[in-house]
């Protein structure tokens, strides 16, 4: 109803004409942005200053020309109701379909617990939120690394383990969570992830609170275990994604840790058009892609086209990798994108094999956000129910899993009822 009442709504008040007036200035200015905003990554110097300027007018313009028009009000309502639609059929798709979270198990409380922390991630984050000294209250040996030297994560955790660890842990950044979380499973002996990274994409998924890691460490007297995937890149095992091309090129420069944005700048100009390292070759279930700029391989789908939860995964459990590709060769095609997920240069699809290869011997990888340099091809694989994860029990940050929005589907529930 509310769908319908959109579209009823608008074309009553504005007419055909100005419906066409309407669905001409989005399209076009939609496809000025996405082309501007093509000029504004793959050239240097004023041609680049007159990109972003255009990229932002763009949109100014197609607001002015609505309210110059009279249409403006019209069309916010019309928006209000579709928004209504969206989350009232969003809702009863999940009713009906949607994904069920993951099952958790009773855990028995750990014997010997070690605990790996870095004082440096997060900016800090292990003293500021007192993480040592509550996870030794709980009753945990803890290995805070030393921020002058570099340590070999993977081989303190097999020490520990054989010292007579039940269980590991991380208080740290996804590419140190995945290190210690491969030699976990390794043992098949229980994991714990405390969020003190920046991003903790991987606590995120499993509902940790990322905004108070301490409470993560309530897994080691009242938690209960999850078993999840683990993604490949060889046998580099990786916990959130690999990626590959633009993104791979750009975190393998010294200059990102200390400023990402101006570094991802300088690099993207060649980068994306090519001017600069491999071409990639990318095979999946029967597919083969020439030449993408981006290829993003993830342990579990992320959502794709859910503008309100973007890159959250559902569930960790489902034992198929995401493939996320993009090609662009042109500002024409770097505004289809803009049309979502069913443009031609966006690859999305779930598969258990992904091969890279390349025109070159070696291609860059990050791997959880950490640069690695690997020979080609790159096999990326999944290991099903690989890893226990020791988690809180109440987790305040448990996704919603969501469905597709089927309009089809919609109708056909609506005119069942």
């Amino acid at each position: 109803m509310a769908a319908v009442a959109a579209v009823g709504l608008f074309v009553f008040v504005a007419g055909l004409r100005g419906v066409g007036f309407v669905v001409v200035t989005l399209v076009v200015g939609t496809a000025v942005t996405g082309a501007a905003l093509w000029w504004a990554l793959t050239r240097r110097g004023a041609v680049r200053a007159l990109a972003a300027v255009l990229a932002v007018a763009a949109p100014v313009a197609v607001i002015w020309l609505q309210i110059a028009s009279g249409l403006l009000g019209p069309l916010v309502v019309c928006l209000v109701l579709g928004a209504l639609a969206t989350g009232a059929g969003w809702s009863a798709l999940a009713a009906e379909s949607g994904p069920k979270p993951q099952h958790a198990t009773a855990a028995p409380r750990p014997a010997r617990p070690f605990l790996i922390m870095n004082p440096r991630s997060g900016g800090g984050k292990v003293g500021r939120f007192g993480l040592r000294e509550k996870a030794e209250a709980a009753g945990a040996t803890v290995a805070l690394l030393d921020p002058q030297r570099r340590t070999d994560v993977a081989a303190l955790a097999r020490r520990a383990v054989a010292d007579g660890a039940d269980l590991l842990g991380v208080a740290g950044g996804d590419g140190t969570q995945a290190l210690v979380a491969a030699v976990a499973a390794e043992h098949g002996i229980p994991f714990v992830v405390v969020p003190a990274g920046t991003r903790n994409h991987f606590a995120m998924d499993l509902g940790l609170d990322r905004e108070d890691p301490s409470a993560a460490l309530d897994a080691l007297a009242d938690g209960v275990e999850l078993t999840v995937d683990l993604g490949l890149v060889g046998t580099r095992v990786f916990v959130n994604n690999a990626s590959f091309g633009a993104y791979a090129a750009v975190v393998q420069s010294d200059a990102y840790r200390d400023d990402k944005l101006r570094t991802t700048l300088d690099l993207f100009p060649d980068v994306l058009t090519h001017r600069v390292g491999p071409r990639l070759t990318v095979r999946a279930r029967a597919m083969t892609i020439d030449a993408p700029q981006a290829v993003l391989v993830s342990n579990n789908p992320y959502r794709v086209g859910d503008p309100g939860a973007p890159g959250r995964r559902d569930r960790l459990d489902t034992g198929v990798l995401g493939l996320l590709s993009i090609s662009v060769d042109s500002a024409a095609q770097a505004a289809a994108l803009l049309g979502g997920d069913r443009s031609r240069g966006l690859t999305v699809l779930t598969t258990h094999e992904v091969v890279v290869d390349a025109d070159a011997p070696e291609v860059h990888v990050g791997l959880d956000g950490e640069a690695l340099t690997l020979p080609v091809p790159v096999r990326c694989t999944i290991r099903p129910g690989a890893l226990r994860v020791r988690v809180p029990r109440h987790r305040p940050g448990v996704p919603r899993a969501r469905p597709r929005l089927e309009w089809r589907k919609l109708v056909m529930l609506a005119l069942a009822r």
